[in-house]
């Protein structure tokens, strides 16, 4: 049996030409089990929020943000990732264009409370 009808490929150049300049807009690129793994595209501010019942990891795939949190921040550069505890209020941040994966419960809401 032919492998690529059996594993999808996810090409991170690809993905980042479809979101394209459209901020804060994550869109779904794999399912695995009850998780998803979203990208977006950073610039500017988000809004403050928390998920209450889930966990939420950021990993930086290109460029750098800050994540803004009730205990403090912490500043991400590409290739580096942190998990923000549910119940945790947050707010990311990113002065240039970053790109940003996600992986949450398919359940989590991609665009904060």
């Amino acid at each position: 049996m032919d492998i690529k009808k059996l594993l999808q490929l996810y090409d991170l150049d690809e993905i980042d030409k479809k979101i394209g300049e459209n901020y804060w807009s994550p869109i779904e690129i794999a399912r695995v089990n009850d998780w998803v793994v979203r990208a977006a595209a950073f610039k500017g501010e988000f809004h403050w929020h928390s998920h209450e019942e889930d966990d939420e990891f950021f990993l930086i795939a290109r460029g750098k943000i800050t994540i803004d949190t009730e205990k403090g921040s912490i500043d991400l550069q590409q290739n580096q990732g942190a998990v923000v505890p549910k119940g945790m209020q947050h707010k990311p941040r990113a002065d240039e264009r970053a790109l940003v994966l996600m992986f949450e419960p398919a359940k989590l809401k991609s665009n904060g409370d």
